[in-house]
C-alpha cells in the first residue's frame, strides 16, 4: 500500500464521522472524488474534516492552506502530505 492509500483509508474513517456526509457516499471515494459534487457536503463542512483530519494525522494546516484547499479528495491528501513533510 503506497503512502496516498494509506492516507486515503484514514481519510475515509475520518469522513465516516462526518454526520453531513452520507455513508453510502464513502463506498467508491477516489483521489477524484469531490467532497461538494459527489458526496454533498455543504462548503462549510470542509473546515470542519480539515480539523478532524488535523487530529487524526497529527498534522497541523496553515491558514493559507484551508483557503486554497480544492474540494477534491486529492486535494485534502496532498495537502496532509505536505504538512507532513514540514513537520
Amino acid at each position: 500500500m503506497t503512502e496516498r492509500e494509506e492516507i486515503l483509508a484514514d481519510l475515509i474513517e475520518v469522513l465516516k464521522t462526518v454526520r453531513t456526509i452520507d455513508p453510502a457516499r464513502l463506498e467508491n471515494v477516489t483521489e477524484e472524488t469531490d467532497f461538494l459534487a459527489d458526496m454533498n457536503a455543504p462548503s462549510t463542512e470542509l473546515i470542519n474534516i480539515a480539523v478532524k483530519v488535523e487530529q487524526k494525522f497529527d498534522v497541523e494546516f496553515e491558514d493559507d492552506d484551508i483557503d486554497n484547499l480544492g474540494s477534491t479528495v486529492k486535494d485534502v491528501i496532498d495537502l496532509i502530505i505536505l504538512a507532513k513533510n514540514r513537520k
